[in-house]
């Protein structure tokens, strides 16, 4: 039997996990302990996707199967060394949210039960300006991961066609990720309209495929491009988060040659530390490089040309 709790030392700080042996995925019955490893073993992957981002922790405190909660602000009673940034939400209301910045924060932060880390898409020292632009590839429920993949491949060529690369992961659900590092002068709402541009170019160059329609209803068959993702206060999954499923999947970065026969079944907590051992860090390279963004506006000009009509916001979001 586990011990009710163990200590472990991360960057210089001891750190107690409490209840290490409680079983948090039931398919293989992989524990708090396991999902603490899994962590520390993708450690330099997991943290350059939350580094000096504000990020919303998902907490599964009675494990995968239990309820869970979104928590934005970091509680008053904390480590005198935890790092936080201050965001303010669209309401204009303010938190104070955990803000990574070595692993001895994802250790933290796994001991309250947190599974997946959402990061914003901007760093502390820009809090106005994202340097990521978010494509999300969201596809109809009686679609399968094919026309994701395919997807992915269209939004891939789209974005080198206007001098951008894109780093896709799965999501660790049923969808797709797509990451591009762009150029930290813009606000929210202006790497918006350049995501909305680009969905709208998908759906023009495949619209038996692609959408962007927001309401459901009106989607069909096919993969959401949804660019409302890129909204302030919006977040996704961070790269090796995990998700909340038996079998514990785990939100796993791609090469692109890996994206025509990738299976979001194929990584989970049980496959990722023999794929970091036989791959590495595949996103390693991320930051080495920033995209400008007036390729995209410059095609949202001539969307906006075509219709004054803006598209839908995510509810109870003010429209600039």
């Amino acid at each position: 039997m586990a011990a009710d709790y163990t200590t472990i030392e991360v960057n210089g700080h001891t750190l107690r996990i409490s209840n290490p042996g409680k079983v948090f995925f039931s398919a293989r019955g992989e524990t708090k302990l396991d999902l603490l490893r899994h962590y520390l073993g993708v450690a330099p992957g997991a943290l350059r996707g939350v580094w000096c981002r504000p990020t919303v922790l998902r907490r599964f405190p009675d494990g995968a199967e239990g309820k869970s909660f979104y928590q934005k602000r970091v509680p008053e009673s904390r480590p005198d060394w935890l790092q936080t940034a201050r965001v303010v939400f669209p309401s204009g209301r303010v938190a104070t949210e955990l803000c990574p910045v070595d692993a001895a924060h994802l250790v933290w932060a796994v001991n309250l039960g947190c599974l997946e880390m959402h990061p914003w898409a901007i760093r502390r020292f820009e809090p106005g300006c994202p340097d990521e632009l978010r494509v999300d590839l969201d596809p109809a429920p009686e679609l399968g991961f094919e026309s994701v993949r395919e997807a992915a491949l269209l939004i891939r060529d789209l974005l080198a066609g206007h001098g951008m690369e894109g780093w896709p992961k799965t999501s660790g659900g049923r969808g797709l990720h797509i990451l591009v590092r762009i150029v930290a002068r813009h606000d929210f709402s202006t790497v918006r309209r350049a995501a909305l541009a680009l969905a709208r170019e998908a759906e023009r160059a495949a619209p038996h495929l692609v959408t962007t329609e927001w309401r459901k209803k009106d989607r069909g068959r096919r993969v959401l491009v949804d660019y409302n993702q890129n909204a302030r206060d919006r977040t996704l999954a961070s790269a090796y988060s995990v998700r909340p499923f038996p079998e514990a999947p785990v939100s796993a970065p791609l090469k692109w040659d890996e994206v025509p026969d990738a299976d979001p079944r194929d990584f989970t907590l049980a496959t990722l530390p023999h794929r970091w051992a036989a791959v590495g860090d595949l996103e390693a390279g991320i930051d080495d490089r920033s995209y400008k963004l007036e390729p995209l506006l410059d095609l949202a000009g001539k969307y906006e040309k075509e219709s004054a009509d803006d598209a839908p916001w995510p509810p109870f979001h003010p429209k600039p």
